[in-house]
């Protein structure tokens, strides 16, 4: 049976698709063309066990006329498609228009649900995005060989209740914060972006009078009903280098729920900055 991989941008869609021909699947790429990174169609000419189809975001039937034509009747998306591009940059196709104005509200999880359930009324049948990498989820526990002092653990006690709070309105999922006071909460930007909008407040400050601690804490969480088949929590080293160049000290993220990619590299960029990283188990 074949699988029909919808691929975002990253590396996340080609840490996915190995592990499925790791396991002797073919698998036929939606490569999403305002996202999946163009060495997608370098991979397929490599293997002939991978077909690539080019797509715009909004093309919601051209997507199930592929996956049919391929014969696909499982597939799973991996890789981020930018918040602002799903609300802001796609034509939606006829079927997509129609999806969109059946909505009660546009949020992330309610489009991408709407989306798998057209799917699933097509007999493509839309899996968890982590099916195939649960050797990747993040295991409770210090992961660096610093663990948070004193005041990174308050910071993240405070920011598990903020971000907790956002993620369940399906806002964001990450928020930094120092002191115990929230320095930025994450929309549609994304967690580096916010990452570094908060190291450039705290840069702002600096020379001023300020209760605030320079430290930041990130703490970044699963939506409380987090369906994992989409939009699921992932960490990188792009996200190591952004804590470092914005002055980040801590690191907080869901055990069980949290992709690392990269991990051991990731952990050598932490332990070289003195950046402590902890997994903490879910508790709602």
């Amino acid at each position: 049976m074949k699988l029909g991989l919808i691929a975002g941008n990253g590396r996340f869609p080609f840490l996915l698709l190995d592990a499925a021909r790791a396991q002797g699947l073919s698998v036929a790429v939606a490569a999403i063309r305002e996202e999946t990174d163009p060495e997608m169609d370098r991979r397929a000419a490599a293997d002939p066990g991978v077909t690539v189809h080019w797509l715009s975001l909004g093309e919601l039937s051209r997507l199930i006329e592929t996956f049919h034509k391929e014969g696909v009747q499982r597939a799973v998306m991996a890789g981020q498609v930018k918040h602002k591009q799903i609300f802001s940059s796609i034509r939606p196709d006829w079927r997509l228009a129609k999806l969109l104005l059946s909505l009660r509200t546009r949020s992330t999880d309610m489009l991408l649900g709407a989306v798998a359930k057209v799917l699933g009324d097509e007999g493509i049948e839309l899996i968890s995005s982590t099916a195939f990498l649960e050797p990747l989820l993040a295991q409770e526990g210090v992961l660096t060989r610093r663990a948070p002092d004193d005041e990174e653990r308050r910071n993240i006690a405070y920011g598990l209740q903020v971000a907790r709070a956002v993620a369940g309105f399906d806002i964001g999922q990450t928020v930094v914060v120092a002191a115990q006071a929230c320095v930025a909460v994450e929309a549609m930007e994304g967690t580096d972006a916010t990452v570094e909008r908060a190291g450039h407040l705290m840069r702002s400050m600096e020379g001023d009078a300020s209760t605030l601690e320079r430290q930041l804490t990130v703490v970044k969480v699963a939506k409380p009903n987090q369906d994992m088949r989409f939009d699921v929590p992932v960490i990188g080293v792009a996200t190591i280098e952004t804590m470092i160049r914005s002055g980040a000290s801590c690191l907080s993220i869901e055990a069980g729920r949290t992709l690392l990619f990269d991990r051991e590299t990731l952990l050598e960029h932490a332990n070289h900055a003195g950046i402590a990283i902890v997994a903490s188990p879910r508790s709602y």
